[in-house]
């Protein structure tokens, strides 16, 4: 058997199992947005010929949402280095977070508004966000 990255094989499957998209966070929010009339794409790449996916994409608004996980991508508030095979994980999480700056960047020099959205957000407060965003001036 290969080197696995794993510290052990139930490790191994619960990493294996944390899902990359429809995560319950995902859900809650597309489900609140869904709620106030907002219609988006799930999962999809902003630009073409970018291997980035967006969370929630409103491309004839040019807004891209991404829904955070705090471990994943190193959360100033709930992230907490791995005890075990600490030096992997922060690593990990350190090129996670490179790659979502790059990902801001490459979206905000094609036009793009990107929001982040984190996992422990109060849904009904991220949702407000991103329909100012949608629709400048709105309270709700």
């Amino acid at each position: 058997m290969a080197e696995s990255w794993a510290s052990s094989e139930a490790v191994r499957r619960s990493m294996k199992s944390n899902r990359s998209r429809d995560t319950g966070p995902e859900l809650r929010l597309r489900s609140e947005l869904h709620r106030r009339g907002l219609r988006y794409f799930v999962d999809r790449a902003p630009i073409k010929g970018v291997r980035r996916r967006a969370d929630v994409v409103f491309p004839r608004k040019k807004i891209a949402v991404f829904v955070d996980g705090c471990f994943w991508h190193g959360c100033p508030e709930h992230f907490t280095v791995a005890k075990t095979n600490a030096e992997y994980w922060a690593a990990k999480v350190e090129a996670n977070r490179a790659r979502d700056r790059d990902t801001d960047r490459l979206l905000i020099d094609a036009g793009w508004t990107v929001l982040r959205v984190w996992e422990h957000e109060d849904v009904e407060g991220a949702a407000d966000r991103i329909v100012r965003a949608i629709r400048p001036g709105s309270e709700r």
